[in-house]
């Protein structure tokens, strides 16, 4: 029985460990904007112009966002795309 036990709390510990290390996921945004002299951050820009837009008037800079993996950004909208089949 006490055999029984371990061998199951080692399962699952094994698939906790193994679960979490495969939910986390960088972020796909490129760049940051560093707000000035209230130090907030937003990391949602996929391109500098967006970033530099974001700042303009407010103060601050741009920096590469230290987290991004290179995963294209995909909107909720986007969805799968399917190219239609012409029927003659």
């Amino acid at each position: 029985m006490r055999l029984l036990v371990g061998t199951l709390a080692t399962l699952l510990v094994a698939f906790a460990i193994d679960g979490a290390q495969t939910s986390a996921h960088a972020d796909p945004y490129r760049w940051c904007a560093m707000y000035g002299a209230r130090g907030a951050t937003n990391c949602y820009f996929t391109n500098l112009d967006q970033c530099r837009a974001a700042l303009s008037g407010m103060g601050g800079f741009c920096q590469p966002n230290n987290f991004y993996d290179g995963r294209p950004v995909f909107a909720a909208d986007d969805g799968i795309r399917r190219s239609r089949s012409r029927v003659r």
